[in-house]
């Protein structure tokens, strides 16, 4: 009888932590694999990162933070909120502007060439992506993009933990105009 309640014990266990991280997947957090190069350099391809998935019910979307999105079912998006809702966006001469205010985005690391953009006003309950690396990047200046509706948010990148020698917090490191 001791054998059986032990393999019971066991079993118990194996199926509690199987059920509490499919918990914590549903509704706390999730990986998510970097596929490409459009946030390049502050993401690169393969990386594995955290994303806090019930941050938006808390709190509101903000300009730099990295999110996952479904562009469409079964792909999603890593990019960088440049404006929300309200704010009127304009890209002139490379130079991203947030109600004619020039954006400060410390982590491009190059000279960036875009086409003009805007100006345009965010629609309530919508964001403005780009990639970080610009160059590279399908994001809101295209139309098959365009404005990211909240609802389709799947949350806030917060930590890259893969490979672990790259392990590092991912901040917002955007200066509001």
């Amino acid at each position: 009888m001791g054998k059986w309640k032990e393999l019971w014990d066991w079993t118990r266990s194996i199926l509690i932590a199987v059920v509490l991280a499919l918990l914590i997947r549903m509704f706390l957090f999730e990986v998510f694999v970097v596929e490409g190069k459009s946030m390049y350099p502050t993401l690169v391809e393969t990386e594995r990162l955290m994303v806090n998935k019930i941050v938006y019910h808390f709190d509101e979307p903000r300009l730099g933070d990295v999110i996952v999105f479904e562009h469409e079912p079964g792909r999603d998006f890593i990019k960088r909120i440049i404006g929300v809702e309200g704010e009127k966006v304009e890209i002139k001469n490379g130079q991203v502007y947030i109600n004619d205010q020039p954006l400060e985005e410390s982590y491009l690391n190059e000279d960036i060439f875009m086409h003009d953009y805007g100006p345009e006003v965010i629609p309530t309950g919508y964001l403005f992506v780009l990639g970080d690396h610009r160059q590279n990047s399908m994001d809101s200046r295209d139309p098959r993009v365009g404005f990211v509706s909240q609802e389709y948010l799947k949350g806030r990148a917060f930590l890259i933990f893969w490979p672990p020698w790259e392990a590092r917090i991912i901040d917002a490191e955007v200066n509001s105009p």
